[in-house]
């Protein structure tokens, strides 16, 4: 059933029915918003039915503004929902204010920043990416749910029954060339025959595109005599309970736009391991919650995942990886900054309308 427009001022576009480290994003921020009384719905495939939607169909409803304010606030994180609300705005003349979000860390394309340009607000989710927007921003750093990621007794009976008594070291995320997928293996097959106890897992979605790259992974694998202990879990229903029974995570990206399984790591009281890509190094505290090394440098990755197959010292990064995370990077943080930004461009335009 649909949902009535008239106490909705924030529609979230999502034009991509893959899973993808955005879909993430607004799959944990929605619910948080709604619970902070924001009017918000999602538009377009790929997302969990649990989330509120508004359908194709009531699109002209957007010409009415809704009961509490004069203007929407569209809110794009890609091209195409930029576009989108362009036309929607300029075009068919609906009272929207536009909104993007920006992870991305390069330079972007000239038909980007002729799209971001006419935004009337942009966030960058963090200060590296905010440095290659061209356009006044604001950052906000993503958050992570606290109550869905957090730690728990970790105890033989938490692994599956092949894996108790195994510490587990894991690295989450698509299996390809771009997540560093190689350089995690690489180093696992160098260090795992020099640690008996520890077993290393692998989660994430294996693409036609890409199989042939996890083919050879696991043929080297192989070669190594290691497989009965790396692990390739394929995508899991629930990857919560795995952050739970890792002592350590490994975030090995050569790049990314932001980048959220460390924190969900750390939230789970896991010490983690991570390159520079994306927002990682702005989020561990260097040989405290965890590491961070130059992204695609396999020696300084196979070194810095050494120095935490410590077993204590891993516990007690984890631990204080956790504290960190409730300090600086709850969700909640993360959904108040941006009503913020929302509740700025609608009394822009009611300012704007009263003049």
């Amino acid at each position: 059933m649909a949902q009535s427009l008239d106490e909705i001022t924030v529609i979230a576009p999502h034009f991509k029915r893959r899973l993808s480290g955005v879909t993430s994003t607004v799959i944990q921020l929605i619910p948080e918003q709604r619970r902070q009384g924001l009017g918000i719905l999602t538009l377009g495939p790929g997302l969990p039915a649990h989330l509120p939607k508004m359908r194709w169909a009531q699109l002209p409803g957007l010409w009415k503004s809704p009961s509490a304010a004069t203007a929407r606030v569209w809110h794009a994180r890609r091209n195409n929902e930029m576009l989108v609300g362009l036309i929607l705005r300029d075009v068919f003349r609906m009272p929207l204010k536009l909104l993007f979000t920006s992870a991305a860390q390069r330079h972007h394309s000239r038909y980007t920043r002729w799209l971001i340009s006419k935004m009337d607000a942009v966030v960058a989710t963090n200060a590296k990416s905010g440095s290659f927007l061209k356009v006044p921003h604001t950052v906000i750093r993503h958050g992570v749910d606290l109550e869905l990621f957090h730690p728990s007794e970790k105890t033989d009976t938490t692994n599956p029954e092949d894996l108790r008594g195994r510490l587990l070291i894991g690295c989450f995320g698509r299996v390809r060339h771009q997540k560093g997928t190689d350089l995690f293996v690489r180093a696992m097959i160098e260090l795992l025959p020099q640690h008996p106890e520890w077993t290393a897992v692998i989660s994430g979605r294996i693409s036609t595109e890409h199989s042939g790259f996890a083919d050879q992974l696991k043929a080297v694998i192989a070669s190594a005599g290691l497989t009965d202990r790396i692990r390739f879990l394929g995508e899991v229903d629930d990857i919560k309970p795995w952050y739970q029974r890792l002592t350590l995570y490994v975030a090995p990206s050569r790049n990314e736009g932001f980048g959220l399984t460390p924190l969900e790591a750390m939230a789970s009281g896991t010490a983690v391991v991570a390159s520079d890509a994306g927002a990682y190094a702005e989020m561990i505290i260097e040989g405290e919650t965890g590491a961070v090394v130059p992204a695609g440098d396999y020696e300084k990755l196979r070194d810095a995942i050494a120095a935490f197959l410590q077993p204590q010292k891993a516990k007690e990064a984890g631990r204080k990886g956790r504290d960190y995370v409730v300090a600086n990077f709850g969700l909640e943080r993360e959904a108040r900054a941006l009503c913020d930004v929302y509740d700025s461009l609608i009394q822009q335009l009611m300012v704007a309308t009263h003049e």
